[in-house]
C-alpha cells in the first residue's frame, strides 16, 4: 500500500510471482482523516481474482476501492492523484495571495468561489487551513515532494512532459530547504506568499 514508483511495484510483483505469491499494489489517498474514518480512496493494481479476494478487507479501510489495471496501475493512479492535488493546492495558493495583495478578504473570495467550477475537495480541505494559518501536517511536504519525484521519473520513462508538475515539485523542494519538510502540503502557500511579499489572513 506504499506510494512508490509503478516500475518498482512491477518488480515486486514479478519477484512475488516467482515465489508463487500473489501481489496487489494498493496506494491510498485521503490523508490522516481518511485513514481514521475508514474512508480512504484505494487505487489497486493486480489480477481481478486477487482483487476480488482482497476487496472485503480493503473496503474496511476505504470508502472508494477501485481496481485500475494490472500490477503497477495502482501506483500510476496514485501519481495521477498527486499531480491533481499538488496543482490544486498551488493554484489555490496563487488565488489567495492575489486576493490578499488586492486588499480583498481571502475568506470571502473562498466562500464566493467554492460553490462554482473552481470548487473541489482539495479547496474544501486546504482553504480553511490556509486561512487559519494551520499547517499541521495531514500530508507532509516531504512526502508530496517524493511522490512528485516519482511522477517525474515515470513521466521521463514514458516521454511525457509534465511542466506544471515539475514546477510544483521544485516549489516543494524549496520549502524543504526552508525547513518545512514536515509541514502540511498546504504550506505551498508560503512559497507564493514569499514571492509576493504578503501573508494571507482572514479579514483581508
Amino acid at each position: 500500500m506504499s506510494s512508490i514508483a509503478p516500475s518498482m511495484s512491477q518488480k515486486i510483483g514479478v519477484a512475488c510471482a516467482d515465489k508463487g505469491v500473489e501481489f496487489l499494489d494498493a496506494p491510498v489517498s485521503g490523508g490522516e482523516p481518511g485513514a481514521i474514518g475508514g474512508t480512504l480512496a484505494i487505487m489497486v493494481g493486480g489480477k481481478q481474482s486477487v482483487f476480488d479476494d482482497c476487496e472485503p478487507l480493503l473496503q474496511v479501510m476505504g470508502g472508494n476501492v477501485v481496481l485500475t489495471g494490472d500490477v503497477g496501475a495502482g501506483n500510476i493512479t496514485k501519481l495521477a492523484n498527486q499531480i491533481i492535488v499538488a496543482a490544486n493546492i498551488e493554484a489555490l495558493s496563487e488565488a489567495m495571495v492575489l486576493a490578499q495583495k488586492a486588499g480583498v478578504d481571502p475568506e470571502r473570495v473562498f466562500n464566493a468561489i467554492r460553490g462554482g467550477l473552481a470548487g473541489s475537495a482539495v479547496m474544501e480541505a486546504k482553504g480553511p487551513m490556509m486561512l487559519d494559518r494551520n499547517f499541521r501536517a495531514g500530508f507532509r511536504i516531504r512526502l508530496h515532494q517524493k511522490d512528485l519525484r516519482n511522477v517525474l521519473q515515470t513521466a521521463g520513462e514514458l516521454n511525457v512532459p509534465l511542466p506544471v508538475t515539475a514546477l510544483v515539485q521544485q516549489m516543494l523542494g524549496s520549502l524543504m530547504n526552508d525547513g518545512e519538510h514536515d509541514a502540511d502540503h498546504s504550506a505551498i502557500l508560503h512559497f507564493i506568499e514569499q514571492m509576493a511579499g504578503v501573508e494571507v489572513k482572514r479579514g483581508g
